[in-house]
């Protein structure tokens, strides 16, 4: 029985200890307080595959891909009078045919840090306010009017292929 009795003290204890730990841990961060950025707070938006030709000598060189993440204000992205994915867009492009001297077949001339610092500083300077926190790279590829037409031409004999396929399948039976 005094077993018991002092098991009961000590669970009491522990649950008093545990309640007057977590009012003293959130009394020090702040009633109300806002949580801190890339913890919580922000939303992250997608955008869609962003399909960027590149031209070289008055000719297509090829096409820079990407797919982005960005982090936003929720009530910011709320008055937007544009969507922001447009926006996101525009400054791709621009950053894109400003820096001419990128030759994405040269691995050595691609500043990723520059090109995801130079979408948030315009997108913010564009917008007035401070909407993108941070920009994340999805995907990024780069691919050759070469490669473009080669996978254009595999995926032609493949299709003619399957369609003969099924053309004997369907006369046999």
């Amino acid at each position: 029985m005094i077993k018991f009795i002092a098991a009961a003290l000590w669970i009491c204890a522990a649950t008093l200890g545990a309640v007057f730990y977590s009012f003293q841990a959130a009394g020090e961060r702040g009633v109300g307080e806002p949580p801190k950025p890339m913890l919580g707070g922000l939303d992250y938006v997608k955008t869609d595959i962003i399909s960027v030709p590149l031209i070289k000598d008055a000719k297509i060189d090829g096409y820079f891909l990407t797919k982005l993440v960005y982090t936003v204000e929720p009530e910011q992205i709320k008055k937007l009078s544009i969507p922001a994915p447009a926006l996101i867009t525009d400054q791709v492009y621009s950053y894109l045919y400003a820096n001419p001297q990128i030759d994405f077949t040269k691995k050595e001339t691609i500043d990723l840090d520059a090109f995801r610092k130079s979408i948030r500083d315009t997108v913010n300077a564009r917008v007035g306010v401070e909407l993108v926190h941070d920009v994340l790279i999805d995907q990024v590829n780069f691919l050759s009017k070469d490669e473009i037409r080669d996978n254009a031409i595999r995926r032609r004999r493949g299709a003619g292929e399957t369609a003969q396929e099924m053309t004997k399948a369907f006369k046999q039976h």
